[in-house]
């Protein structure tokens, strides 16, 4: 059996029904979804964001004074002015002084640890260390 179709169907068709009688209508249903999985998709990585930054802050306020760091580092990690570490090991304050301790010790022909000692005394005289652990300079042994 063949198919066919008069002239006037296919005009019909073609010409009278427009553009949204061949594409469905988007319902509620489908669109509160779609806004539901964005939402959660952004408050996803902006509750992300937040954690990984808080655990980065922790991670820097409890890192205990190295021998790598320098005196403007541990005044910034710790909030105290820079020029009382200085003054703490013995030295003026120079701007733009980014010398690691290891580097300060041998100029001064002193042991790191000394040093260390001395900032560690003067961080916990400042109260600037907020509960933080004070370290001893040496890494951590597995």
């Amino acid at each position: 059996m063949a198919f066919s179709f008069r002239r006037k169907d296919l005009f019909t068709v073609l010409f009278t029904t427009s553009y949204s009688g061949f594409v469905a209508k988007p319902d509620r249903r489908g669109l509160l979804l779609a806004l539901g999985l964005l939402l959660a998709l952004g408050l996803t990585f902006l509750f992300g964001y937040r954690a990984g930054h808080h655990a980065r802050f922790i991670r820097r306020q409890n890192e205990p004074v190295r021998p790598w760091m320098s005196i403007p580092f541990i005044a910034h990690a710790h909030h105290v002015p820079p020029e009382m570490l200085y003054h703490a090991i013995g030295l003026d304050p120079r701007p733009k002084d980014h010398r690691p301790l290891r580097r300060i010790a041998h100029e001064q022909k002193r042991p790191v640890e000394e040093l260390i000692r001395e900032l560690n005394a003067a961080l916990a005289q400042s109260g600037a260390q907020n509960g933080a652990p004070i370290g001893t300079g040496e890494p951590k042994k597995p």
